[in-house]
């Protein structure tokens, strides 16, 4: 998948979409995934390099609250029609719609008034489910935006219990999510230290129906 470039007043903003899995809820149910890639040195993101995974219903549940947070005052671009007919064993539907929904993104990281929407950060930075990520950004949650986006992916502790008190944490009974999952392409060498260690078991530990479920590689 090519990458999109997105530029403004000589900050980058890269972005792209790519890697469609198959994640199944049931024997009978399954929908497909794409993990989003994010690299800029624009000072409206606290996290330079990103990885995420998200499916189609969550794009459209972005654009819904993007366009309802801006007030109407720019019309956002749409997304790739939704086809009743679309197959997930289809590679042409699947690319194409892949290419739609990174348009989609690099057209509404063009603007100034979207960049400042904590919905869209929470989006691209964090693997909260829709509901978590409309509590964060209402101010519902114990953890804000910021910290949601900086501890969400990191996964190295330094011991063995610290990890595996991680892991039991780290899977909700959220079934709209695409949690609890290592993606394959991770952004190595990340270097974390014991005080944010510490803070993600503090911010993880605090509530098992607020707590953070972030499992992708980030630095």
């Amino acid at each position: 998948m090519r990458e999109g470039n997105v530029h403004s007043k000589d900050q980058i903003i890269s972005v792209w979409v790519r890697d469609p899995r198959i994640q199944k809820n049931d024997f009978w149910h399954a929908y497909l995934d794409y993990e989003i890639c994010l690299h800029t040195d624009s000072v409206c993101f606290t996290k330079k390099i990103s990885t995420v995974r998200r499916r189609y219903s969550e794009f459209v549940w972005l654009r819904q609250k993007l366009q309802a947070n801006s007030l109407l005052r720019i019309q956002l671009p749409e997304l790739p029609p939704k086809n009743p007919f679309f197959s997930l064993n289809n590679a042409r539907q699947i690319g194409d719609r892949m290419k739609g929904l990174q348009k989609f993104l690099e057209q509404i990281l063009q603007s100034p008034l979207l960049l400042s929407d904590s919905c869209l950060h929470l989006f691209l930075q964090s693997q909260l489910s829709v509901a978590k990520m409309e509590a964060c950004a209402a101010g519902r949650t114990h953890y804000s935006v910021a910290q949601a986006v900086q501890q969400c992916g990191l996964r190295r502790f330094h011991s063995e219990e610290d990890l595996q008190k991680d892991l039991s944490l780290s899977c909700d009974s959220d079934s709209d999510s695409s949690e609890c999952r290592d993606p394959e392409h991770k952004i190595k060498d990340l270097a974390i230290s014991k005080s944010k260690s510490a803070g993600l078991l503090d911010l993880m530990g605090s509530s098992q129906e607020e707590m953070l479920s972030c499992s992708s590689g980030s630095t």
